[in-house]
């Protein structure tokens, strides 16, 4: 990959995920992809629960986390849209993550969905090594995807997408001789949701999803360098317990693992590090998401953890808070979360705070940011929606 390449790829990697949030120590290991916004949640709901969302009940942002959940969903259309502010505590206005949702229930067996996400760096000035100012560029990056889900029996239901992803970072030759192009790729998703809550709306659920199953991106015609797509498997249960028919309370958490092999490290003899780079650049997808298993690392440390909680008084005021955990190594981010909803009639509200933690390059890009969701719901009230809720 040319110097250029290099420094596009990995500064807007750190930009868009790991920006604040990383250490330079020996220890850690991060495996970094392309396009990391798709790991980025993007609506205010989960955000005020730590980004708690495989097994909650299904809303129109149902498609961003468990597309399998939307046939229990309690209208029969919705449409969701999502703010997201992006390292605000640095003055930054042109840098977001917004967000579309929205599904239709052909009927209270089945329906469809899809989801857009579409996030912009900014205004970046791209230099060479010796510091001369090479172009002005504004890159963006976009996802959409449309689903289909169906109930299999009355507490369980499957869901399956397919998603285009677009990154336009750079285009064109910017002055090193190399011509850049927006790198771009097709993505699936597979999803199992449970919904084993009772006539009054107490009980357990739980969903497994596997997304962004799709091939490698790269920026330029050379096949040989192209990288990962942020492949992940996600395993949730949520428990709720209906207080009285005003009060409901919801417990949750979610534990997810990237499906991509950390990269080898470097052992200083370039021969060796060249020929082991490449050997990981090669390896074909289906090999590298067993492999992201025996990586040579500690498992456990490449999980992240979302425990949220829910509180709901008579389906119309809701108040939320949450924790998010990631192990030192493999990224060092931890914050808590709050959040608020207001439901009125077809209209619902959300809005989450991320509470500051850390200081310096440890500060997390959404600190003292305040996120907003909105979902208009559409049509009447779903029968399929009524099983196991209130």
């Amino acid at each position: 990959m040319s110097p250029i390449a290099k420094k596009v790829m990995t500064g807007f990697a750190a930009l868009v995920f790991f920006a604040g949030t990383v250490q330079a120590q020996d220890s850690i290991n991060i495996v970094s992809t392309a396009v990391p916004f798709l790991r980025i949640s993007p609506d205010a709901r989960a955000g005020g629960m730590g980004d708690l969302a495989i097994a909650t009940s299904p809303d129109a942002n149902a498609p961003f986390y468990n597309l399998a959940k939307v046939p229990f969903a309690k209208k029969n259309a919705a449409i969701a849209l999502n703010y997201t502010p992006w390292l605000k505590d640095l003055g930054l206005t042109d840098v977001y993550l917004a967000s579309l949702a929205a599904y239709y229930k052909l009927s209270d067996q089945d329906a469809i969905s899809t989801s857009l996400r579409f996030f912009s760096l900014g205004n970046i000035q791209l230099t060479d090594y010796s510091g001369n100012i090479l172009n002005t560029v504004k890159p963006s990056e976009f996802s959409i995807d449309a689903g289909y889900s169906r109930v299999i029996n009355s507490k369980l239901s499957i869901g399956v997408a397919l998603r285009y992803i677009n990154s336009r970072l750079v285009v064109g030759d910017v002055g090193t001789g190399v011509v850049y192009k927006a790198g771009t790729s097709v993505a699936g998703d597979v999803s199992l949701y449970y919904n084993g809550l009772d006539d009054q709306g107490s009980g357990l659920a739980w969903g497994a999803v596997l997304s962004n199953l799709g091939a490698k991106i790269g920026y330029t015609n050379d096949s040989r360098n192209k990288d990962y797509i942020p492949a992940n498997l996600g395993i949730g249960a949520t428990y709720t317990s209906a207080i009285n028919e005003s009060n409901k309370i919801t417990f949750g958490l979610d534990v997810n693992k990237l499906l991509v092999p950390t990269a080898p490290s470097a052992t200083g003899t370039y021969s060796v590090d060249s020929a082991r780079l490449a050997e990981y650049r090669s390896t074909s997808l289906i090999s590298s998401w067993f492999k992201s298993f025996s990586d040579g690392t500690n498992q456990l440390n490449s999980l992240t953890a979302s425990l949220g909680a829910e509180y709901a008084y008579n389906e119309q005021f809701f108040v939320r808070a949450g924790y998010f955990y990631e192990n030192k190594n493999r990224g060092n981010r931890k914050f808590f979360s709050v959040g608020a909803g207001f439901n009125m009639d077809q209209l619902n509200i959300n809005f989450s705070y991320l509470v500051p933690s850390g200081s310096g390059v440890t500060r997390n890009p959404l600190s003292n940011t305040l996120r907003f969701g909105i979902v208009f719901n559409l049509g009447g009230a779903s029968e399929s929606g009524g099983v196991g809720s209130k």
